[in-house]
């Protein structure tokens, strides 16, 4: 999903059909549940209405809002690649998130059940939401916070965090959100881009059984930029911290003794909503814009169609951190636009016992839970006798975000999470899109493990050669977007030279989304992953992500990381860090027989170089794994920026291992 986009790439990066052949190996089908697919959200007809009127589809998705001035104008597509979408309607976010569920009799339905990672415990309800948001939106004005301002947050995962972005949408402000375990550098790159006036921060948040403290990053890094007016605290772990007068609050204080009247202002539908930043491979984030009315039509309408979300009877779970685009899109902004209950969770799977997920699912009795791939394999990784000590049986859709699944643990989730019952909808999208564009839908479509299948109704995505040429079915190359969408990305802020070189320059006319894909005889798209991510082994295109899929499905490995290092005879070579099953031995003979199935599997031109078995993998906050800290230590290369890995230790181990490991002549 929010996978980082090369900014340049050069030719010859097309991913070969030899190799793709491979992945398309896969024959494994589930059809949809038929009680599921009887009582679907979304039936196939979508697609059929998308096709005949993509437009006329996109407005009809626009009138699940509810818009203060209906739009007459779909989509302004006069300056490319510059989009409005209903631009001459006028909505407030904030008021469709919250304020018409309450005003449709639905106040008493919980909107969050909130789960501490230290066990407390509170279910807040959306007549309660519609007036902690009121509260905060009347504390921001105080604070001097207008509409077009830009307000920081760097929060853990407490319904603060919600109740801030909320506020911030009510009064016309752009959220511009950290993840809560960046560094003070992180944040005051932020904060100086969007130029915020105020950051809204924590004394902590509870991580791995203990307080992680969040206000000395923030208090270092607004020392360090001009315009911050103000640091509003909210009060989570009581940790003693450093105090600023005049220009630190209590969230408690502040926004405690508000009115909880406030009346939301309808704002233009291109209003900047917020803005998220990601990393470029050349210079500073890039701060994706995202506006109002095209986004939260199709983060709305996404969530409702490809989770089948049930508003009088699901229980919704996203285990994302409200800092990335899935937090956004699929805690905030989707789920609530929708009435959905939702849980969210403050902490690690692991705390106190690697089964918290699964005690999660069973105590609120969740019904649809949306995770990364990595996450699923860590649980692969702990065992199967973990989840079944709970009782899973509420849950009845299962969604992948974040990075390509591979079949193995697909396959894993179906079977031990979802009982060989739960259809799995594995998304692509990104941060720049806002919203899913591929992905099945649960009640139409027969899934295949490790494809995210096809585009969404009224999405125009398609795989292409270097001269942008549509491959045929069973062809690879780059994936695509021909067509403007709702949520897409406005601009990036402040720079609209950078949008246009990174995005749209690739390919004339096309939004180039960085990510190799290819298509199989049934035209279905498999994303391979990174374009950077693609190996050129003795002339031969070779995807790590076959490779890894590949030894990932051998018993013995429970996670894998390939990356390509220059090599004199064969212009790289394949090296794979590979996490053993708790059961399983480092050995010579094991190594050998990784190496061995790697080639049955694929063929021998995609054998590893060198396979080292490693403990841990280097992964960032957000879960994906750093190949090119990997491909710095294969090429025995002073590594590069490791500050944004959960634990920069890893690296030192997986150095000091390389001298050891055999190579294969």
């Amino acid at each position: 999903m929010a996978w980082d986009t090369t900014d340049t790439l050069g030719k010859g990066d097309v991913v070969s059909n030899e190799s793709l052949a491979n992945l398309l190996r896969e024959e494994r089908r589930f059809a949809p549940p038929a009680e599921l697919a009887a009582h679907a959200n979304v039936t196939a007809e979508a697609y059929e209405q998308a096709k005949a009127d993509r437009l006329g589809f996109w407005a009809e998705q626009a009138r699940r809002l509810t818009w203060a001035t209906e739009p007459t104008e779909t989509l302004d597509w006069s300056n490319p690649p510059f989009a409005k979408w209903f631009a001459d309607g006028k909505l407030n976010v904030a008021y469709n998130c919250v304020d018409r569920h309450v005003e449709a009799g639905n106040g008493d339905r919980v909107a969050i059940h909130f789960e501490g990672e230290p066990g407390d415990s509170r279910a807040i309800t959306y007549a309660e939401l519609k007036d902690e948001v009121s509260r905060a939106a009347n504390a921001l004005t105080e604070l001097g916070i207008t509409a077009g301002d830009r307000v920081a947050v760097y929060l853990p995962m407490i319904p603060e965090a919600v109740v801030a972005m909320l506020a911030c949408a009510r009064i016309g402000a752009a959220h511009s959100v950290v993840f809560g375990g960046f560094s003070a550098d992180a944040i005051a790159t932020r904060i100086q881009d969007a130029d915020a006036k105020l950051v809204i921060t924590a004394d902590g948040g509870y991580r791995r059984g203990k307080p992680s403290a969040l206000k000395p990053a923030v208090d270092e890094a607004v020392g360090r930029v001009q315009g911050v007016e103000k640091v509003l605290v909210v009060q989570r772990t009581k940790q003693e911290v450093a105090w600023t007068e005049g220009r630190d609050l209590w969230w408690h204080d502040v926004v405690g003794q508000q009115s909880a009247e406030h009346t939301p202002e309808a704002f233009e539908a291109e209003q900047p909503l917020f803005i998220l930043y990601t990393s470029g491979t050349t210079g500073k984030p890039k701060g994706i814009l995202h506006t109002s009315g095209g986004y939260l039509a199709q983060a709305s309408y996404t969530h409702h169609a490809v989770f089948d979300l049930k508003p009088e009877t699901d229980v919704y779970w996203c285990t994302a951190d409200i800092g990335w685009v899935t937090g956004h899109s699929y805690i905030t902004y989707g789920p609530l636009s929708n009435g959905a209950t939702q849980v969210i969770y403050e902490g690690t799977p692991d705390t106190p016992h690697q089964g918290r997920f699964w005690e999660i699912v069973q105590k609120y009795g969740v019904t649809v839970l949306y995770t990364a791939p990595t996450a699923i394999r860590t649980f692969m990784k702990w065992g199967d006798d973990i989840p079944a000590k709970f009782d899973l049986s509420s849950l009845r859709v299962l969604g992948s975000v974040g990075e390509p699944i591979n079949p193995e643990a697909w396959m894993w989730y179906r079977k031990h999470i979802g009982a060989d019952k739960c259809p799995i909808v594995d998304t692509w999208w990104q941060t720049e899109t806002g919203a899913m564009m591929i992905s099945p839908l649960p009640g139409v479509t027969e899934t295949k493990p490790g494809s995210a299948q096809r585009a969404l109704p009224g999405i125009a995505a398609t795989v292409v050669d270097d001269e942008a040429n549509e491959v045929p079915d069973g062809g690879g190359g780059y994936l695509v977007l021909t067509e403007p969408w709702p949520s897409m990305l406005r601009t990036i802020w402040g720079d609209d030279q950078r949008f246009i070189d990174t995005y749209w320059s690739r390919f004339e006319g096309k939004y180039f989304a960085g990510d190799g894909a290819k298509k199989d005889e049934d035209g279905d798209i498999w994303l391979l992953g990174r374009v950077d991510d693609v190996m050129l082994v003795s002339g031969h295109n070779i995807s790590t992500t076959e490779v890894e899929s590949a030894l990932v499905s051998h018993p013995s490995v429970a996670e894998a990381a390939v990356v390509g290092a220059a090599d004199e005879t064969t212009g790289q070579a394949i090296v794979a860090f590979v996490i053993l099953r708790g059961t399983a031995s480092e050995t010579a003979d094991l190594v050998g027989e990784l190496r061995a199935h790697v080639g049955t599997t694929l063929g021998p031109i995609a054998k590893p170089q060198r396979i080292l078995p490693v403990a841990e993998l280097p992964k960032t906050r957000s879960g994906k794994i750093m190949r090119r800290l990997l491909r710095d230590v294969a090429e025995n290369r002073q590594l590069g920026d490791v500050t944004t890995l959960t634990d920069s230790s890893v690296m030192d181990l997986i150095q000091s291992k390389l001298p050891a490991a055999a190579s294969e002549d």
